[in-house]
Order: C-alpha cells, then structure tokens, then sequence
C-alpha cells in the first residue's frame, strides 16, 4: 500500500514551504520514524519522520515550493527499496526550463509595460487569520492586493494596507525595474526565511516610528571579572562565561525600570509584558534569526549561559521551532561579533526595543581628569517613539550604562 507524504502545516498562516533538503535517496528503503527529510517555511525549519517502513519515492525534489498538505512523495510498505546511509541527489525529473518570452507589442519609449492585477480576495479564499486580520481592522478584502500565490492575501498584506492608510501616501513608479540578466549572472531562488526577513524589516520601517540613540560603555569591569572567573565557571557549569549573560542580565533589570521599552502596540492599546523574553539575534547561513530566551529575568547567570548556547546551536542546525522564534519582548543583536563598530537595528515587531552591542575597541577617554586608554563599546538602542519617548530611551542606555560599568549591581550569582 502506497502511503502519500504531504507537506506540513507549520502555522496557521502559512499556506506555501519549501523542500530544504532530502535526507534519503529515492528508492531507499526507510523505517517508521527516520529522518526523511527538512521542509523550510518562512520562519522556521522543520523536520520530517517516516510514519510507515517501506520504499521511499520522491515526487518533488529538494528546492521546490509547495503548498501545503500537497503530496511531496510517498512510501509503499509493500515494496523493498535500496539500502541508504544518508541523502544524495533524487532521481526525479528536473524542472523544465524556462520558455522563451512571448514577443510584446511596442510600448512607447519611457514606458513599461502593465503587470496584470491579482484578482480581488473574497471572503471564500481566507485563511483564518488573515480572516480575523480583515474583521478586526474593518478592511474589505478586495481592496487589498495579494501577494500571496495566485494573488492570495497574506496577514501581512492586511496589515501593510493598514498601516497605508494612516500614512502619508508616498509617489511610486507603478512598476518595478526588471533586472536583464547578462553574461556572469547567476540567478537562484530567494530562501523563504530571507522573504521573511525582508517583509518584517519592511513592515517595522513602515508601520513603526523608529529612532535610534546611543551611547557607549566602558567594558573594562566586565572584562576583569570575567577573565578572572571564566575557567572556575565553566569547570562548574559546563558552560562558557560570555558577555551576553552580562548584557542580558542588565537589560533585564533596565527593562524592569523603564516597562515601556519592554512593551508592544496593539492597535490603540499599549501591551506592558511583566516578565522578560529576551531575543537574541543569531547569524546562521541562511540568514539572521532570533530564538527567545524565556523567562530571562528569573535566570541565574549559568542558566542564562546555558539557554543561549542550546538556542545558538540549534539556529546554526536549522532545527529551530516557530514556537523557538515566537513571543520575544525585546531583542539583543551583536554586531560586534562580525567586527561592526556602530550599527543602527531595526526592530522586531511587534516589539518596542532593540538593543546592538558592537565591537569592543582600545580607546582614549577622559577618567577623572586624565586621559586614559579604555576598553569602550558602543550601544545603540532602536525604539518605538509611539511608545517610547526619547527621555525613557535615553535613561534605559544610561542605566546599562551603570550596571555594566559596576558588575556588583547585576547580582553576580555565581561568585
């Protein structure tokens, strides 16, 4: 009996995934609950298990876009396939390759031609939460271009026209330029997770009013101590000593001082979170993501620590959940990490508050009269000015500020 493998739903509003890799070869023989393969969506990757034993065959190879709950291959339990160790290249058909462009008709010179409008969405095509997104914002449907596929309309596409509306209407061209590939380019598919990054980037830097300051800190107390105490703690907690527990701590006692630098907008309500879901922003080679580290404020240092790096690994694995990425109150990135000296982040919605760490650098500072050559780091701390006024973002930096320069306050817990 031939058993379909359909891909995933990994979230209510995500109706297309894309097939990340294969991790067996078509016609191998799998068992119940091997690994089979990794589908991506634009938030997360995910793995798939076998739920039968028998022959695999593999009807979309890897780098495809399919909807999801569509047939992506199948496995027949009364067939014996070939033994396999690990993934290899399916033998399925490749895709066709493009056909040549229909000729056009001649357009007059400085003129492009028209892009044909997505049908309007009727209340029949609506996934539930774009449905809940068009009742409670009073949006009519058509109205809204889709821009998802076949002109489906996406939560985000809801939540754009919103936010056009009590914007100040900006003169567009209709279209946009169409890049003519030449000899040396080489064209591939955007990553799912790479739209995504760019729709909430683009969606934060039109919906929210954001503004940056900044200040800088001497890091040469942190530093001290932590040179003095990293061998005894990682000896004690199997977990290296790294300036990001320092930073999440302080940003956790900052947070409780100033609330509205760790709240969100919902409509015309301020959304105050009491408690303290930390982001912290982590490169990967598919592009930067930002596990939550939950319940930060209760954290002892080595807890802190420990979460990071399970988070850390995981994104570099590409075995993070949505749920991993989902519910953040306020976000640390570290630009210095790659050698940035000065950055202005952007945040990431819904929240109100972001913070880059930079490169920390020898500098010449003036202590108590005299000029002396300092470990300084800069910060910068992006904010919502809808929420957040500049003298409650100024003081969230002054108080790290504070905090890092004398570690006592921070509650050095495992001294």
């Amino acid at each position: 009996m031939k058993h379909d493998i359909l891909a995933p739903v990994v979230g209510e509003s995500i109706t297309e995934v894309s097939i990340l890799k294969w991790a067996k070869e078509n016609g191998a023989q799998v068992k119940a609950g091997d690994q089979i393969l990794e589908i991506e969506s634009d938030k997360a990757t995910v793995e798939i298990v076998a739920e039968q034993s028998g022959m695999l065959t593999i009807t979309k190879p890897a780098g495809e876009r399919v909807q999801v709950k569509s047939v992506i291959g199948f496995i027949d339990d009364a067939a014996t396939g070939t033994a396999s160790a690990g993934a290899s290249a399916p033998t399925v058909a490749p895709p066709a390759p493009p056909s040549a462009p229909k000729p056009q008709a001649a357009q007059a010179p400085g003129t492009s031609a028209p892009r044909a409008p997505n049908p309007p969405a009727t209340d029949a095509n609506l996934s539930p939460a774009v449905r809940k997104a068009v009742v409670e914002n009073n949006v009519n449907p058509s109205q809204v271009s889709g821009t998802g596929k076949e002109g489906r309309l996406t939560k985000g596409d809801v939540l754009s026209f919103v936010a056009g509306e009590t914007a100040p209407k900006v003169q567009t061209q209709s279209t946009l330029p169409t890049l003519q590939d030449k000899p040396g380019d080489r064209r591939v598919p955007m990553p799912m997770i790479r739209q995504r990054i760019a729709e909430r980037l683009v969606y934060a830097q039109h919906t929210a009013a954001i503004l940056t300051t900044f200040n800088e800190v001497d890091m040469k107390a942190v530093m001290d101590l932590r040179t003095k105490h990293k061998d005894a703690f990682e000896k004690k907690y199997s977990s290296k000593l790294t300036f990001m527990s320092f930073f999440t701590r302080a940003c956790t006692l900052a947070l409780k001082q100033l609330p509205g630098v760790n709240a969100s907008i919902d409509g015309k309500d301020f959304v105050y979170h009491d408690y303290y879901d930390i982001g912290v922003a982590v490169g990967t080679e598919r592009g930067l993501v930002v596990p939550v580290i939950r319940g930060a404020g209760n954290m002892s240092f080595a807890e802190i620590e420990k979460a990071i790096g399970e988070v850390a690994l995981k994104a570099r694995n590409g075995k993070l959940s949505i749920q991993d990425m989902s519910g953040g109150t306020f976000t640390i990135s570290n630009g210095g990490t790659y050698g940035s000296l000065l950055s202005t982040p952007i945040l990431n919605p819904p929240q109100s508050g972001i913070l880059g760490m930079h490169k920390i650098m020898d500098r010449a500072v003036v202590m108590d009269g005299k000029v002396e050559v300092r470990p300084m780091m800069y910060l910068a701390l992006s904010y919502d000015h809808r929420i957040i006024d500049g003298k409650e973002a100024v003081t969230f930096l002054v108080t790290l500020k504070d905090l890092l320069e004398h570690p006592e306050k921070l509650g050095l817990d495992f001294l």
